[in-house]
C-alpha cells in the first residue's frame, strides 16, 4: 500500500516540477466554494496537510496523541516537493509500528472516525489517501494554462 501511495506522490511531484514558473498562485478556479481548490498553491497545501492528517489519525489509533501540522502556503514548487517528501516519510514512520493484521478491521470499535464523519480502518484510510493524491494530480493536469494567460 505504501508503494502505491509513494507512486501517486511521485507522479504529483513530476507534475509539480513541470509547472510554469509563476503558476502556483494563479487562480484557475476563483469562484469555487472549496478554498482548497482555487490555485495549485491551495491544492498542494491541502494535499500535504491531508496527508499528514491521514498519517496522524493512524498514528493516534495506535495510542499516540499527535496533532497534524498546520497548513503552510509556499511560493516555490521546491518547498512543496520537500513537503511531500517529508509527509511521506512521516507516513512511513507511522507504518513502521503497524502490523499487517491491523490494516483491515471489521469491528467498528477498532476503526477511526474521519473528519468528515466516516469510520475507516487503516487500509480504507490509506486507500482514500492514495485516491486523494490521484484526484488532485488529475485536477492540476487539467488546468489549461494557455487559457489563463
Amino acid at each position: 500500500m505504501l508503494d502505491v501511495y509513494e507512486r501517486a506522490i511521485s507522479a504529483l511531484k513530476k507534475l509539480v516540477e513541470a509547472l510554469p514558473g509563476d503558476s502556483l498562485t494563479v487562480l484557475f478556479n476563483p469562484d469555487t466554494a472549496d478554498e482548497n481548490c482555487r490555485s495549485v498553491q491551495t491544492i498542494l497545501t491541502h494535499v500535504v496537510n491531508s496527508g499528514y492528517g491521514y498519517a496522524t489519525s493512524i498514528h493516534n489509533l495506535q495510542g499516540h496523541n499527535s496533532k497534524r501540522p498546520v497548513k503552510i502556503y509556499h511560493f516555490t514548487t521546491s518547498k512543496y516537493l520537500s513537503d511531500l517528501d517529508e509527509m511521506f516519510s512521516f507516513t512511513e514512520k507511522v507504518f513502521s509500528e503497524i502490523k499487517d493484521t491491523e490494516l483491515e478491521q471489521f469491528d467498528e470499535s477498532l476503526k477511526m472516525k474521519t473528519g468528515w464523519g466516516q469510520l475507516y480502518d487503516i487500509e480504507q484510510l490509506m486507500e482514500h489517501a492514495i485516491v486523494h493524491v490521484l484526484r488532485h494530480t488529475r485536477q492540476i493536469e487539467k488546468i489549461n494554462w494557455m487559457e489563463l494567460k
